[in-house]
């Protein structure tokens, strides 16, 4: 563990930096479309509690509630082009929930892989650590900045750099399960597994990229729904249910 990571008498939980991944479809609520103002409300709410614990947290959010790269290059566009498209959809979900957690009086910065520096700080390391280290919560936008890449590769390639102890992915469901319990009631959910058995079995969990990028720097990643409300505080303290995927 890094000096900078040394437990303080606000934290005596297990994860000291975390880095939380969410798919831009969580914003949206029940919408079909866009950004729901109270679905962004409470999941600023969330990360606050977690905050609020002592943690350091970092986030990648997706953009799928906006645009996706992939849909966009499957009806015509060059892929490069619906990448990037899809970046600047990220960027727009990174300062909606900026603005949510700056309400809640949480400092925040998003900082961004393509530059745009009227509205939020270029990607540096060694600057993104230090505003961890002072307690705020920085919000990694435009991916990865190379198209080809989702977010889930972002997200592990984010949380390797920032040398976090976990990676928390927010899903709709309460961890990995063996099929999709929406549509196969006989479904069984995993209380621990390997990153090579998620590979093997396909899980889904994350894309492939971004399962051995965390396998190879041991970063354990902790699926649980960020549906429901106060969930991601109960799982950093090891309460409630998820699933933990590590070596």
């Amino acid at each position: 563990m890094s000096a900078e990571k040394k437990k303080s008498p606000n934290n005596a939980y297990k994860y000291q930096r975390v880095l939380l991944k969410m798919s831009g479809e969580v914003l949206m609520g029940e919408k079909e479309f866009g950004l729901d103002s109270d679905t962004v409300k409470r999941v600023a709410n969330d990360i606050k509690e977690v905050v609020d614990l002592g943690v350091q947290v970092c986030v990648v959010v997706g953009a799928g509630n906006i645009f996706r790269g992939v849909s966009g290059s499957a009806e015509g566009m060059d892929r490069t082009t619906a990448d990037y498209m899809g970046m600047l959809g990220i960027c727009i979900n990174a300062l909606a929930l900026q603005n949510a957690l700056e309400h809640l009086s949480v400092p925040t910065r998003v900082m961004s892989a393509i530059r745009m520096d009227q509205i939020c700080e270029p990607y540096i390391r060694r600057k993104a650590m230090r505003h961890m280290e002072k307690g705020r919560v920085v919000i990694f936008a435009a991916g990865t900045g190379n198209p080809y890449f989702t977010t889930d590769t972002a997200g592990a390639l984010r949380a390797s750099e920032m040398d976090c102890d976990a990676i928390f992915k927010g899903t709709k469901v309460d961890g990995v399960y063996s099929a999709d319990p929406h549509k196969d009631p006989s479904a069984k959910r995993f209380e621990t597994i390997s990153f090579i058995d998620v590979l093997t079995k396909d899980l889904k969990v994350m894309d492939a990229t971004a399962i051995s990028l965390a396998r190879e720097n041991n970063i354990p990643i902790v699926v649980f729904s960020v549906r429901e409300k106060g969930n991601f505080a109960k799982v950093v303290k090891g309460d409630g249910k998820f699933t933990v995927v590590n070596n």
